[in-house]
This record gives C-alpha cells, structure tokens and sequence, in this order.
C-alpha cells in the first residue's frame, strides 16, 4: 500500500510538472551562459545570437539573472547591446533593483540562489530576417569606485529570455 501511494506521488509530481512547461509555450528563446566561478569580469559579455525570428509578433525580452549570496549590492547595473542583421545597434545600460530595502533578495527560489527575470525591451517586433546578437556586460560599481567592481562576484548565470506577445 504504501508503494502505491508513493508511486501515486511520484506520477502526481511528473504530470504537474510536465502542466507546467507544456504551459511556457510562448518562449522564443531562452538560454543561459554560466558565469566562470561566479566572478562576472565586466569585460566579459554574455553573448547571445539569434536566427530566423518570427518578423511580424510582438515579443518581450527578457535579461534573466541568477544570484547567490556573495552578490553584494542591492542594484545590478547592465550595458545591453542589439545587434540587428543590417548592422544596427541599439546600447542600453540598465538598473536593476536586486534586494529590497530591507535586504531581502528579490527574484525566485527557496535557498541561495536567486533568479530574476529582468524586462529589458517590451513589445518588440524583430522585422528584419537574419541573425540578432544580444551582448550584456555588467557596469556595477561600488561607491567611489571609478573602475567598477571587477570582478563581480556572486552572480551565476546570465540569461536571455524571448516571449511572444499572447494578445
């Protein structure tokens, strides 16, 4: 009997699990690059590249970012680069708040690792065919600190994130 409830369970989580990515089905694209020893060396980007994109739907990019506790500050500072098929580029530098004013991590998860997923353009049409390259580096600096922190430490993965519009 007690086989069978623990097989039920088992089966349960499976099934839930697999309803929930089955749900996600909006995701263009989603990778991440980890972060070598979880020093982020603000002169290494994480680089995306992106091919044949739907060129008429709406998208969300998303800068997804996983932290531990050796993150130090409660703001991320980022340089995002767009590079669009016809050479275009559009560079961004972002904030992004990371704990709030208490210091408490924001972002999901249950132990130390926290992971934030991060608006960086909002309705988006990619209209033009060929290869998209996305370059995100990091720009935190500590107080009077002209060079910025280098390296930063505690963040452990970088991603991108891609979803269609659902209208």
């Amino acid at each position: 009997m007690q086989t069978q409830i623990k097989t039920y369970k088992q089966l349960s989580l499976l099934a839930f699990t697999l309803l929930v990515l089955s749900c996600n089905s909006n995701a263009v694209f989603d990778q991440y690059i980890p972060i070598e020893n979880q020093q982020w060396h603000s002169e290494k980007s994480a680089d995306f590249t992106i091919n044949n994109l739907d060129t008429i739907s709406n998208n969300n990019v998303f800068i997804n970012v996983r932290n531990n506790k050796d993150y130090e500050f409660s703001s991320l500072f980022l340089i995002a680069k767009l590079e669009m098929p016809n050479g275009f580029k559009v560079i961004d530098t972002l904030e992004y708040e990371m704990a709030d004013a208490s210091g408490n991590w924001l972002g999901s998860g249950y132990t130390d690792l926290k992971e934030n997923k991060l608006f960086y353009k909002e309705n988006i049409v990619f209209s033009e065919i060929g290869t998209y390259k996305f370059k995100i580096q990091h720009a935190t600096r500590g107080i009077n600190d002209i060079e910025g922190k280098n390296p930063l430490k505690g963040i452990t993965d970088v991603g991108l994130r891609i979803e269609k519009v659902i209208k």
